[in-house]
């Protein structure tokens, strides 16, 4: 039997649709942008034409296409793309033939590579040794001049063009490759002030469209917010000190911004973190990965339940105070940090069962460390990264982007609301820290010179504001004694009316979010005359969440009938027939299902399995969930296997994000179909969950989204049979 996950891991999940040969259309903004930014900006989904079997990051593949494909031109583009694969063909070090490059370094006598370099000091004989990694070559000797010019040489690496030699000695001591010359993939100089010029030129929706194309996405799959959220990921490379976490589902991109996206930042391991590594190492007086990088970003980080409570405390201090004390030295540092975490749960379990901080080890549930928060970034508002999702537009080369944002870190926007709003008293001086720094760096990124009109800064604070009482109210779950002191999360504009910023998901499940001490008086203007609600878009509550009040005038239905073990059987043609009296009397109630199907391969299959799960997350309360396990054949034709994958992984994430948690195992050997709940009740299924004829082309169809229009295909007969319950969650395996 084998995992959905181990499936996934032999293709490529996030590839794209194969190319057809022909260049992407080029919009009105595409043509501006080219206009404005010659030179400094490439179509987007060059970088995957070029990538090839390269293990690099993006920032490197567009240093190498702005040098030779910054242009709107296609016959430049082609060639340019070719040149690039050409250089990668020669000079990208693959790990696997790493011998076959060292033997040609050895023939030639001298050779250029491209590969990630890293710098130590050998003690002993008072050099400086680099180290190939992907070449698989170290205690190169490496000039002081060079390391002191890039020091990031000695924390982390950087991907650098470099010439090398080989000679060979008798002395075993000497290694026989010599570093003739090193250059950092980066570009040497920008020029900001037309950069601040070129930006009046365009839109505040454009510019912002703009930059989503720069990150690699395509502006037309997400909504404002959707937008905001994804460059909130960027602030850390232009806001000093800015400490930012996001907690969401798998495959949302979280890291890829901090993995791809600039030169200046460094994404690690949580797991990997030491105080020596991040902070300074007291043997050697060596500063660690925050005197070097603008942004330390940690994957997993709520997957790393062993924690260095040493590093919690440095940690702390740092968040907090900009600088930390090893031994009798104290030090300061710039670099902000961002901590990115997978979700196991939904947002209302979250919310019903502990706080938006559940998945975080203990250690760092602690409130004064979240407190030195300035952002929380709902990733559960994110997508799962799909295709379609990838820009195929024009954006900045990344690594110039990149040395803009990094040049723009010495200024401070905080105080630009100021000209229009006003907040409330009530919040902390650390509430408005992280407040106005999340507000300082959207306005570098969107309104670069600082000028904005009151709704674009309106918009931005509200973000801003949303962002921290997200933090401030977990916080005060966890420790009841912050609870003294009200907070009231509002500002006021220049008319002195009041508006309260809530969360999202405050406003989707106001009765799991509020506690008994939100129910406090706002004060002043809190629920008087002039108080305006900030806006936020509500949904209609789902069945399961009506409350008794909205249905009092709705006669009760009858009253169900008791379930019992039978059968129904069903001809070809019938109509009338819905998972949702067929299946669902039977599985309403059940925390774990296993549902065993040999054919779920095609997509008109794919939508009954999905049909049936949102079934079981519309029946269930919100703040459940529900374990479901799809036992089912793997697709034996090649051709068709991705495609089999790729849906069942989509439904998975579909799945997952409503509370309704599918695990997907692959059997060849099974043949029977059935249900099996761990309430008591299997359905043997005659014909499985594929019982209907196959939709119509019509895509008005009403059979396509009503399953009782559809028509039975061929004849079957459901058995139900009560079987024994037994305790814990193995029950139905």
């Amino acid at each position: 039997m084998t995992n959905l996950e181990d499936a996934l891991g032999e293709i490529d999940v996030l590839a794209a649709a194969e190319a057809t040969g022909a260049a992407p259309t080029k919009s009105a903004l595409d043509n501006k942008i080219n206009e404005h930014f010659a030179g400094a900006v490439v179509r987007k989904d060059l970088v995957n034409a070029v990538r090839g079997n390269a293990v690099v990051p993006s920032y490197v593949l567009e240093y190498l296409l702005g040098q030779y494909a910054a242009s709107d031109d296609e016959a430049t583009i082609q060639a340019g793309i070719e040149s690039v694969r050409q250089i990668l063909a020669t000079h990208y070090v693959n790990r696997n033939e790493h011998m076959l490059v060292k033997s040609e370094i050895r023939r030639k006598g001298r050779h250029r590579v491209i590969d990630k370099v890293t710098v130590t000091l050998n003690e002993k004989n008072d050099v400086h040794e680099a180290q190939f990694e992907n070449l698989q070559v170290k205690g190169v000797i490496i000039d002081d001049v060079t390391v002191k010019q890039n020091p990031k040489l000695l924390v982390g690496g950087v991907w650098c063009i470099c010439d090398i030699e080989y000679f060979h000695t008798d002395d075993q001591r000497v290694v026989p490759w010599i570093l003739d010359s090193l250059k950092p993939i980066q570009v040497a100089s920008v020029d900001i002030d037309h950069y601040h010029e070129a930006r009046e030129a365009f839109t505040a929706e454009e510019w912002i469209d703009l930059l989503m194309q720069s990150i690699g996405l395509n502006p037309e799959q997400f909504n404002e917010r959707g937008k905001l959220i994804a460059l909130t990921r960027l602030i850390p490379f232009v806001e000093r000190n800015y400490n930012v976490v996001e907690l969401g589902p798998k495959g949302t991109g979280k890291s890829h911004t901090f993995s791809e996206f600039s030169p200046n930042g460094i994404l690690i391991s949580g797991g990997e973190v030491t105080v020596a590594k991040l902070f300074v190492n007291n043997a050697s007086g060596r500063i660690g990965l925050v005197g070097y990088w603008d942004c330390v970003a940690f994957d997993e980080f709520a997957a790393n339940r062993r924690t260095d409570q040493n590093l919690v405390n440095v940690m702390k201090n740092y968040l907090a105070n900009k600088s930390f004390s090893r031994g009798t030295s104290i030090y300061g540092a710039e670099a902000s940090m961002a901590f990115i975490g997978n979700t196991t749960h939904t947002v209302p379990y979250m919310l019903k069962n502990s706080d938006l901080f559940d998945e975080l080890p203990d250690a760092y549930r602690d409130p004064a460390w979240l407190d030195r928060i300035h952002h929380y970034i709902p990733g559960w508002e994110v997508a799962p990264i799909r295709s379609e999702m990838f820009s195929t537009g024009y954006g900045f080369v990344v690594d110039y982007l990149a040395e803009i944002l990094r040049g723009k870190r010495s200024e401070d926007f905080s105080d630009k609301y100021e000209e229009y709003f006003t907040l409330d008293n009530s919040i902390s001086t650390r509430d408005q820290d992280g407040i106005r720094k999340t507000f300082s760096g959207l306005m570098k990124l969107v309104h670069p010179t600082g000028q904005a009109t009151e709704e674009e800064v309106r918009a931005l604070l509200e973000f801003a504001i949303e962002g921290r009482k997200r933090i401030k109210d977990s916080i005060l779950r966890i420790d009841a004694t912050m609870r003294d002191t009200p907070v009231h999360f509002r500002y006021a504009d220049k008319a002195n009316v009041w508006y309260d910023v809530t969360t999202l998901e405050e406003s989707q499940y106001p009765q799991l979010y509020r506690r008994e001490w939100d129910a406090l008086s706002h004060g002043d203007g809190g629920s008087g005359e002039g108080v305006a609600t900030a806006a936020r878009p509500t949904p209609a509550p789902a069945p399961s969440t009506i409350s008794s009040a909205s249905v009092a005038d709705v006669p009760a239905a009858p009253a169900p009938s008791p379930l019992a073990d039978g059968h129904r059987d069903f001809t070809a043609g019938h109509k009338g027939v819905s998972y949702e009296t067929l299946l669902l009397p039977y599985l309403r109630g059940a925390s774990r299902i296993t549902i065993t199907d040999p054919y779920i391969r095609m997509p008109h299959q794919g939508r009954n399995l999905a049909d049936l799960l949102s079934l079981l997350a519309a029946a269930k309360n919100d703040a459940d969930e529900i374990d479901v396990v799809l036992i089912t054949k793997e697709e034996p034709k090649a051709e068709f296997k991705q495609g089999q994958l790729l849906m069942l992984k989509s439904i998975k994430d579909a799945s997952d994000a409503v509370g309704v948690r599918l695990a997907v195992r692959l059997d060849d050997t099974i043949h029977d179909r059935r249900i099996e709940t761990n309430h008591g009740w299997r359905i043997d299924l005659g014909k499985g969950l594929d019982i209907w004829q196959k939709p119509s082309d019509n895509p008005f169809d009403f059979g396509r989204n009503r399953q009782e229009f559809r028509l039975i295909g061929s004849a079957f007969t459901v058995h139900y049979v009560k079987i024994p319950v037994i305790p814990g969650p193995e029950a139905a395996e």
